[in-house]
């Protein structure tokens, strides 16, 4: 029974933030359609999440104090773990399709696994290092697919394939630097919010210096409803994922959080393909296999390798 109480909460977070994470990616493909440029997008969804979070924790009184800990802390996972790679994710989105993007998200886990044990925040254990193993080769063998289709815009598929570099970092990062007695709830608004300034100023910067570039562009088309819906929509989908995201990398470690990206590519593959009509990747069933079976094997481990 204890064993029990051991992972069912982090198996719980990791299967509800992947999928919330496999729905906005879904999100940016929608945005596209409507005529939403990626950065505008991005950056008024993290501010409208990060204003839903503010808002929440000042009721409760549950706002972070502000010191220097607590700023660098904010600072560098915003940029590494939300601006940088979702803005690289959403720009891609267009170009190599939300399902590709959505397996791209599963490749963290090997990343945030080394740099795990060469900082000596887990042992190594073969169950969990085989689970993660299975769950890149799943993601790993579906990039490999996509990199041999005609026509593939490779430029965009390697920037897809930084972006998860970026969020294994920032896996690491925000364990070793958890400010002392801080909680989920008072450092999700924080990162957001410093986040969001952080993308307002790049559309800031680049408007000011060449004219405004339709690439980042922070306007919001007002012809029609749908922009506005999908930038309140992925508020939403941000506000919850990220409050979720916290409270599963406090409880499962860094290596556990990486995998929810392989839970984000099993919901949000299925999603891009079947209500938005995108051509199902080619693998798909064997690359979700993979990940499904490296998934369940970190889970038989203890959740921060202990």
């Amino acid at each position: 029974m204890v064993r029990t109480n051991t992972w069912a909460a982090p198996v719980t977070l990791l299967l509800a933030t992947g999928g919330l994470l496999g729905v906005s990616t879904n999100l940016a493909k929608l945005a596209g359609a409507v005529g939403l440029d990626p950065l505008a997008f991005l950056a008024w969804s993290v501010v409208g999440a990060a204003v839903v979070l503010v808002g929440v924790c000042s009721l409760r009184n549950q706002l972070p104090s502000l010191n220097a800990r607590t700023i660098e802390y904010f600072v560098v996972s915003g940029l590494v773990g939300v601006a940088a790679p979702n803005l690289l994710f959403f720009a891609a989105v267009p170009r190599v399709g939300a399902a590709f993007v959505a397996l791209a998200v599963a490749f963290p886990p090997l990343f945030t696994y080394l740099g795990a044990l060469l900082l000596r925040l887990e042992r190594f254990q073969t169950t969990r290092a085989a689970g993660v193993v299975l769950a890149l080769g799943g993601a790993a063998l579906l990039a490999a697919l996509k990199l041999s289709e005609p026509a593939v815009d490779t430029f965009w598929v390697a920037a897809t394939l930084t972006a998860p570099i970026l969020l294994a970092g920032g896996n690491i990062y925000r364990t070793v630097r958890w400010p002392p007695g801080a909680t989920p709830e008072e450092l999700a608004p924080g990162m957001l919010a410093t986040s969001g300034v952080m993308l307002l100023g790049v559309g800031a910067i680049a408007g000011l210096s060449d004219g405004g570039s339709e690439a980042f562009s922070l306007t919001i088309p007002t012809d029609h409803l749908a922009p506005t819906a999908l930038v309140i929509a992925q508020a939403a989908t941000f506000s919850l994922m990220y409050l979720l995201y916290f409270s599963l990398q406090k409880r499962g470690g860094p290596v556990y959080l990486s995998l929810l990206g392989s839970v984000g590519a099993v919901v949000g593959v299925p999603v891009a393909v079947v209500l938005l009509g995108e051509a199902p990747p080619q693998g798909l069933a064997g690359g979700s296999i993979l990940i499904a079976l490296g998934v369940g094997l970190v889970t038989l481990g203890s959740p921060k390798g202990g």
